[in-house]
């Protein structure tokens, strides 16, 4: 497979990469040109939700996770999951797509909410920009709990740190 085709492999032909080929896939088919800038000012829609969320909730203190958009899915008993290719994917999507790694904050001078594309450098200073947890549960009561958990928990996601997406691993024991 040649460096052009890599923009055109079909998900399914993924699984071909050798391990140690995928940093250079990524930095060919992901990396970013130097003229494309990483801060811009919000959309209207981006700046309708900051502002609602404003004006009804004190921003210091979140009482609610109204946009948290959490996906329940269940692995059949026979079937199986790499976590380790799991997270492997994960950091390609992310990587690939901006939306799941933007940060939004209000830039005083300017007077505009302004949002902010996470870069490699910004990731390699400590600003991871997803999570995976894994957890043990042994009752449907955990489970329950577990679950609303991750839909009701505001502090789960940071828009000011661009922390928008995660991944919650919950076995049977």
């Amino acid at each position: 497979m040649n460096r052009m085709d890599t923009c055109f492999t079909s998900v399914s032909k993924m699984n071909l990469i050798l391990p140690e080929e995928t940093q250079e896939m990524e930095d060919i088919v992901f990396c970013r040109q130097s003229h494309i800038i990483n801060e811009a000012p919000a959309s209207f829609a981006q700046a309708r939700i900051w502002l609602d969320e404003r004006i009804r909730f004190d921003p210091d203190k979140p009482q609610i996770a109204i946009y948290n958009m959490p996906f329940v899915y269940r692995l059949q008993s026979d079937h199986t999951l790499l976590i380790k290719q799991l997270t492997h994917a994960l950091h390609l999507t992310v990587n690939k797509h901006h939306s799941l790694h933007t940060s939004l904050h209000f830039d005083i001078e300017k007077n505009l909410l302004m949002q902010r594309v996470i870069t490699h450098e910004d990731k390699n200073n400590n600003n991871n920009i997803f999570s995976i947890i894994e957890t043990i549960y042994e009752t449907e009561e955990q489970l329950n709990e577990i679950l609303h958990d991750e839909k009701r928990n505001p502090h789960l996601f940071d828009l000011a740190q661009g922390l928008v997406f995660r991944c919650h691993i919950i076995y049977y024991k």
